[in-house]
């Protein structure tokens, strides 16, 4: 008897990829799986660049492109109606700033049926562009510079408590929900985190690889993880049962710097303490930066930002955690209230 084989649908909501979207075609186009590819289903935010005629020029040599509309224009109103709209098995997720490698959805679907379990993602292997861009791929492949997640960094099969992006068999949305629309950030560690509660496993598998293009200005970096930090409190209101250690690492660091000066200005030995843990941060920022840079071949260009990449992800992440609670005291609920993230988030 003929084993049956998986369909797939890409799902990728994106707004204004000019830049990247063409080379994401291109990585699509040389999957080893496209014959069993039945559609790949760009959610465009509305875009107001050249994305979408990008994206309808390659139909010819893609026929199963589809394009929708998310007037929202966030990722969880994406996600869903993309998913709501694909006729595959399985659905894999992609985001605009990625390059699948050629066996990318081969080895995903391949690992869901050998584990079993509900959701697969691999090994994201971040690759800059400009100094800022290359430092901050160098800075979010550290343990120092993104805690505990092994996606990031591990090259170790293991089950997890998420993946970046991920496939899904179509049959785990019916069952544990669609993405939260109300999260603009961290949606993917919530819906994984329902996907555990309902017993499910999410398995990292490095063999599948996917290059991702990180933010390459200081500014967009500085927004990117202060959104992190802030929605992680919407997760833990949420899902408090959800939350891990390291995940209060930033909130208690930032916490100690901002409070620990304030006491320094009353009472000068507290200044003295300050000032020596201030200190020893700077001195681990420095080792982490040298053992980051000494792996590649041309890394020690980028040891004078680095210490600046980690204190950046540290400081925002921290701030955005505690800018949440301070709106929650001041009556601004971003779960609530539509529009609240919009005035709320930098």
């Amino acid at each position: 008897m003929t084993e049956l084989v998986p369909s797939v649908s890409i799902v990728i909501p994106l707004r204004n990829e000019e830049r990247h979207v063409g080379a994401l075609l291109d990585a699509l186009r040389a999957q080893t799986y496209r014959d069993r590819i039945v559609d790949i289903i760009f959610v465009d935010g509305m875009s107001t660049d050249q994305t979408r005629q990008a994206i309808s020029s390659y139909g010819a040599k893609m026929p199963s492109i589809r394009i929708l509309d998310n007037p929202e224009r966030i990722v969880p109103p994406a996600m869903n109606r993309g998913i709501r709209a694909a006729r595959g098995d399985i659905v894999v997720r992609l985001d605009a700033h990625t390059e699948p490698a050629p066996d990318y959805v081969e080895r995903c679907v391949r690992h869901l049926r050998e584990t079993g379990a509900w959701n697969v993602g691999g090994s994201m292997r971040a690759q800059g562009q400009g100094y800022v861009g290359r430092t901050v791929a160098l800075a979010t492949t550290s343990p120092f510079g993104i805690g505990g997640s092994p996606f990031h960094y591990s090259d170790r099969p293991q089950y997890v408590d998420t993946v970046y992006l991920g496939a899904f068999p179509r049959w785990v949305f019916d069952k544990v929900g669609l993405y939260d629309e109300r999260f603009i950030r961290n949606q993917d560690y919530e819906l994984n985190h329902r996907i555990r509660q309902a017993g499910g496993r999410i398995y990292l598998a490095p063999d599948i690889k996917i290059t991702y293009y990180p933010r390459d200005s200081m500014r967009a970096l500085w927004r990117q993880y202060f959104q992190y930090g802030f929605w992680k409190v919407q997760t833990l209101r949420k899902h408090p049962e959800s939350l891990k250690w390291r995940q209060l690492v930033a909130p208690v660091f930032v916490a100690g710097l901002v409070g620990g000066l304030i006491l320094g200005l009353l009472w000068r030995p507290a200044l003295w303490l300050w000032t020596a843990a201030v200190a020893a941060y700077i001195v681990l920022g420095l080792a982490f930066s040298a053992r980051r840079v000494r792996r590649e071949p041309d890394g020690r260009r980028y040891l004078p930002l680095m210490p600046v990449v980690f204190a950046t992800l540290h400081v925002a992440w921290g701030l955005g955690f505690w800018w949440a609670w301070l709106a929650l005291l001041l009556g601004r609920d971003p779960l609530a209230t539509p529009d609240a993230a919009e005035t709320l988030l930098p």
